[in-house]
């Protein structure tokens, strides 16, 4: 109790942050990522207090890693397979291009070799769950908060106009609701906006989008293990002590196959998938607190530049896989 009482202001408070965001996205639409980042952020006075400040790191760092590993409930082996090798494929190459070529992308705009690589998985990935999952693997410095939520606020905002107009951009090209829902799926960056999306289409659509969607989910563990085991090397270089390998990413796997294999009833499915999407909902309010919004307009708008760039990147390059394979 003398470890955990410390927490409690800061914990208790993010969380607090989080059912609002929830009740307001529930109320009035949108996305609850950005909610709670501007919810947090208009109490960043409370960042440096010290009654709130071992709660609010717990939660933007301990919870945001409880709420990654449960993602992996969300899916199964057997779900992938059936999406057919090609269509694996696409996804897979995707994520990879993306990440390699938005990585330069960032570089040529003026980002560092940490925030490219931050907003490059973001888009490749899964948006902001992607997002804090890579920030909570990176070398901690100055600028590495303000860097994440940068990254959560634009990939979140993108992906918020791609599940608007990317249904109308299906519809002009004539794609039947499997080739819709693959496109969607492998292009829009976070999982909500990617239903929204395919339902919008129709119920094949927003089935398949959702299937394409988690795969690209399941690209977060090899990505943020490469990453780890990059960040341990240069450990190395520098004689810093050697980050062990994340937990989250062992139970992440540990969930997939698990899941799998059927072990998992689904009531315990059913009772911890909303846990993943509030422990990050926390960890986003948490990290909204701790930043300045006066920081993130000295940045400038070569971090927005980037992650537009890389969307439009990413979404190309599934529209020339997809003519390959059709």
């Amino acid at each position: 109790m003398g470890a955990v009482k410390p927490l409690i202001p800061g914990l208790a408070f993010s969380a607090l942050i989080a059912l609002a965001v929830s009740f307001v996205s529930e109320r009035l639409g949108g996305p609850a990522m950005l909610y709670a980042l501007l919810f947090g952020m208009a109490f960043h006075f409370l960042g440096d207090d010290e009654r709130m400040l071992p709660g609010i790191r717990f939660a933007g760092r301990t919870v945001l890693r409880v709420g990654v590993a449960l993602l992996a409930l969300r899916m199964t082996t057997g779900d992938v397979m059936t999406l057919g090798w090609p269509v694996v494929t696409l996804v897979v190459c995707g994520v990879i291009a993306t990440i390699a070529v938005g990585w330069c992308i960032a570089r040529v705009c003026r980002l560092s070799s940490d925030h490219a690589i931050l907003s490059a998985g973001a888009v490749a990935i899964c948006g902001a769950s992607a997002a804090l999952a890579i920030a909570s693997i990176l070398p901690n410095h100055a600028d590495k908060e303000r860097n994440t939520i940068l990254t959560v606020a634009a990939v979140t905002a993108l992906s918020t106009v791609a599940m608007v107009l990317y249904p109308v951009l299906v519809s002009y090209l004539g794609f039947n609701d499997l080739t819709a829902g693959v496109f969607l799926g492998a292009t829009i960056h976070d999982v909500a906006q990617v239903v929204g999306a395919g339902y919008i289409v129709s119920e094949q659509a927003g089935e398949v989008s959702t299937l394409v969607k988690l795969m690209r989910v399941a690209c977060l563990v090899p990505v943020v293990l490469f990453i780890a085991l990059l960040m341990k090397r240069k450990g190395r270089a520098s004689g810093r002590k050697e980050p062990l390998l994340p937990w989250f990413l062992v139970a992440f796997v540990v969930l997939v196959v698990v899941n799998s294999l059927g072990w998992v009833p689904a009531p315990v499915t059913n009772a911890l998938t909303p846990v993943s999407a509030w422990c990050l909902l926390t960890a986003v309010a948490a990290l909204g607190v701790r930043t300045s919004l006066e920081a993130l307009v000295k940045v400038g708008p070569w971090p927005v530049t980037a992650m537009v760039l890389q969307t439009l990147f990413l979404a190309l390059f599934v529209l020339a896989g997809l003519s390959l394979i059709n």
